[in-house]
Parts: structure tokens; C-alpha cells; sequence
């Protein structure tokens, strides 16, 4: 027996709180890394470089940098993302005339998991914008394209958009997370949906028993097909709200023309190796205690 709608809601959006902080605690020093590239792609000859850079200037702490407001960040989204897809799979039955609680197939789940990905952007944009611009300060200030002060927190960070662009200010990069979302999820769902087939189809089982490695690999799998899909939008997000913060208001596409022509296409990849290093642990480890979270959660509600 399905639970009631609103224990359902709850469940999905609990499961997926919970995956987003596995999702941080094991792929921070990567992001961070990532971000550091996209926004300097410049003052790095590479990942190990870059890792090892911050390792030394900032030390342990400054590869986490951030892990606060990614936490806030990965926790919303995913609640959001999560609570969404669920109720985004019953509109893609509604519109493919199928009963209620019927199966869907992987694409109809990839569409699900792209229609879902519209507000999960409204719920990350904001906590998003505030770890890349504490993850980038040391560049910035090394750069000279802001003054050096006082030590950067969250709190600082917030009051200064705030200060300067009011509310609206932690929307910037909303467009390009938009434009970043709908197609990568269609193909992290698609690719995760469809690995788990697989593996079902070879062990000879349906896709909650294919056990813990296949889970995990599944979900570094659709990972990386969603950050190779899109890591050039995501790669001029970080451009927009890190260069922000010295005043710079440009638009998605005059920042993406802009990278074009002045670094080349290249510039827009910088930062893909610590991506795709991330992708499998943080994702096996999100889709690893989403899927655990709401089975124990299912099985308590008496589903």
C-alpha cells in the first residue's frame, strides 16, 4: 500500500536532504578545485596543481571552503529535486494517459527528472552563488580584482550582495543554472535509470536488489554524463557569480561569447578533471543513501 501523498512528500524530500549531504561531505575538495579553474583558468597549469596550491596557501580549510553553504546548497536542491521528481513522474503519467503508480520507463524518468530540475535551480542559485564566491576569493584577491579585507564568511558574503544588489543580487547566474539544469538532469536520471537496468538485467534482478557497488556506480555514472553534457554552461555560471562581486553584471551570453573570444573553448573544460574525479563518489554517495534513506523510510510508513 503507497503511503499517503503528503507522508510520500516527505519522504522524497527527507531522502534527498540526506543525499545531498553525503553528496558534499565526500566531493567538497573537489568543487572547490573546480570552481578555483573555472574562475582562474589562468593561474593553474592543472588539477594537481591547483589542488596542492590551495593545499599550501590555505591549507586543509581552504579546500573546504565553501562546505557551508554547499551544504545549504546540496541539501536544498536535492530535497527540492527529489520532493520534485516524484511529483513530476505522476505529470509525465498524467500526460502519457498511465495509471497511477505505473511503472515508468527510463526516458519518461529522465523527462521527469529535467521538469524537476526547474525548481531545484530556484533552490540552489543563491546558496550556489555564495560558496563559489568564498571558494574564489583568494584568487580574486590575488588577482587584484577586489580589495583584500577582512576575512570572508558566509555571513560577510551574504551582507555584501545584499548590501550592493539587494535580494535579487543572489540570483545572478539564475538563467545560466536554468539553462545548466533541464538538460543535464534529463541525462544524470536518464544515464542512472538506465545503468541500473542494466545491471538489473545482467544479475537477474529488478533494480533494488543490485546491491550496493552497482548503486554507487550507477550514480557516478549519470554524474559524469550530466557534468560532460553540460560543464561549459556551468563553467560560465561560476563566471558570472564570482566576477560579480567586483561589480561585473554581464549576462550568460555575452560572458560565454566573451570566454570564447578572449581564452578560447578550452577555457570553458577548465576545471573538468577534478569534476569527473568528484562525480563517482559524490554521486554513488548521493544516490546511495537517497535510495537506502527513503527504502528504510518506505518500509517504516508501512509502504
Amino acid at each position: 500500500m503507497a503511503p499517503h501523498p503528503v507522508i510520500q512528500a516527505i519522504i522524497d524530500l527527507s531522502a534527498g536532504a540526506i543525499g545531498g549531504t553525503a553528496c558534499v561531505m565526500s566531493g567538497q575538495p573537489f568543487d572547490t578545485t573546480k570552481v578555483k579553474m573555472q574562475s582562474f583558468p589562468t593561474m593553474y597549469r592543472g588539477f594537481v596543481h591547483c589542488f596542492m596550491s590551495t593545499l599550501k596557501q590555505e591549507g586543509l580549510g581552504g579546500l573546504y571552503k565553501g562546505a557551508t553553504p554547499a551544504l545549504m546548497a546540496n541539501i536544498s536542491e536535492n530535497a527540492v529535486l527529489f520532493l520534485s521528481y516524484g511529483l513530476c513522474q505522476d505529470v509525465v503519467r498524467l500526460v502519457s494517459k498511465m495509471d497511477k503508480g505505473a511503472n515508468l520507463s527510463d526516458i519518461q524518468k529522465a523527462s521527469a527528472g529535467s521538469l524537476a530540475s526547474i525548481f531545484s535551480a530556484m533552490a540552489i542559485c543563491p546558496t550556489e552563488l555564495v560558496k563559489c564566491r568564498l571558494q574564489a576569493m583568494h584568487e580574486m584577491e590575488a588577482s587584484g580584482k577586489i580589495v583584500s579585507g577582512q576575512r570572508s564568511t558566509v555571513w560577510t558574503v551574504m551582507k555584501t550582495v545584499m548590501k550592493t544588489n539587494g535580494p535579487l543580487g543572489f540570483y545572478q547566474g539564475l538563467t545560466s543554472t536554468i539553462v545548466r539544469e533541464i538538460p543535464g538532469y534529463f541525462c544524470f536520471f536518464g544515464a542512472y535509470e538506465l545503468c541500473r537496468s542494466q545491471f538489473a538485467q545482467y544479475m537477474g534482478t529488478d533494480k533494488d536488489g543490485i546491491g550496493v557497488l552497482p548503486l554507487m556506480f550507477s550514480g557516478g555514472f549519470g554524474g559524469a554524463c550530466l557534468w560532460l553534457v553540460v560543464y561549459p554552461i556551468d563553467c560560465v555560471k561560476t563566471r558570472i557569480q564570482v566576477y560579480s562581486t567586483a561589480g561585473r553584471q554581464k549576462g550568460f551570453m555575452k560572458t560565454f561569447l566573451g570566454i570564447i573570444r578572449t581564452e578560447g573553448v578550452t577555457a570553458l573544460y577548465s576545471g573538468l578533471t577534478p569534476t569527473m574525479i568528484r562525480t563517482f563518489p559524490a554521486n554513488g554517495a548521493l544516490f546511495l543513501a537517497y535510495e537506502f534513506s527513503r527504502k528504510f523510510m518506505m518500509e517504516t510508513a508501512g509502504a
